[in-house]
């Protein structure tokens, strides 16, 4: 069985109900209100119902009507939609992208990105997601993501573009508070053993997880991004190194004290990275955009 309902029949109601007549319908659709009469009897004939009410001098949606008018235009929205993805996806542009940061990055810079991008008024459907570790790399590997940001740790080879978006430095940080303030001397191994440390798990879902070299201690307390690291640190729950970048306002603020460290964390270049052959447009845009943007402080930031 077809449906009897077609998007010209929707139309047409629309048309009527926004214009308030059928002869101006007509106009505004460039046909003589005859045409508009036959489509709506034809529509009441075949669907069985009254759309219009007559009795009055001006044709009034029934109940039945209005409820046809207001989800047909959910359907020529969708309609619309569609036709405009279609001829999106041949001038170029991709549905859908999905872009990874690992949370060693700062999201505010990946925000305002997409608040420009929106202005180009494309309907690509944007996929944000966050990684930790090796989970950035795997996000791209296991085809988790089109474009990944902040991926550290050996480069793979061969299958990938990608561009280097500096060097992030690490300082050990503790709560004000913490026992630690009160050691003498720079903090070594022995002083972080007596106390719990907290880590950040590997989001890897494919690739086996990494590790950020982590320190040995009597309780290991395990968060999913870099944000819940600094705060169970600035709460005292824990010590450990923090991305120098992201610390800043507790450190303004005295929420998070620096202590010299013995046990060596060097800084760590971080990466973007999308697979070679790609020809996207959306994907072309946030490249060139991730390239002009800073993420990390000059301080931080090598430029190649």
């Amino acid at each position: 069985m077809h449906p009897v309902l077609t998007l010209e029949a929707l139309r047409v109601l629309d048309a009527i109900d926004r214009k308030g007549s059928f002869g101006a319908a007509a106009e505004s659709l460039f046909k003589v209100p005859s045409a508009l009469s036959y489509t709506v009897q034809k529509l009441e004939s075949d669907l069985g119902v009254t759309l219009f009410d007559r009795s009055r001098q001006r044709a009034q949606l029934t109940v039945a009507g209005k409820l046809l008018v207001e989800q047909g235009r959910m359907l020529l929205q969708a309609a619309t939609r569609l036709e405009d993805a279609v001829r999106q996806l041949e001038s170029g542009w991709e549905t859908r992208l999905r872009i990874a940061r690992d949370t060693i990055l700062p999201g505010q810079p990946l925000w305002q990105l997409v608040q420009a991008f929106n202005q180009l008024d494309k309907q690509v459907a944007l996929h944000l997601s966050e990684e930790v570790l090796g989970g950035a790399w795997d996000a791209l590997i296991s085809d988790r993501c089109d474009l990944t940001l902040g991926a550290s740790g050996e480069l793979p080879k061969g299958i990938f573009e990608y561009h280097l978006m500096g060097e992030v430095e690490f300082v050990f940080a503790v709560a004000p508070d913490h026992p630690l303030t009160l050691h003498k001397g720079p903090v070594d191994a022995a002083a972080i053993r007596a106390f719990p440390t907290v880590v950040v798990a590997d989001s890897s879902q494919t690739s086996p997880s990494r590790s950020s070299g982590l320190l040995e201690s009597r309780q290991t307390v395990r968060v999913a991004t870099m944000g819940a690291k600094i705060e169970a640190q600035l709460q005292g729950i824990g010590v450990g190194f923090l991305p120098r970048h992201l610390i800043d306002d507790p450190l303004a603020q005295h929420q998070l004290v620096v202590l010299p460290c013995s046990v060596p964390r060097p800084a760590i270049p971080v990466y973007m990275a999308w697979r070679k052959g790609e020809t996207g447009k959306a994907l072309a845009w946030f490249v060139e955009a991730c390239k002009a943007t800073r993420w990390l402080p000059a301080s931080d930031k090598k430029v190649v």
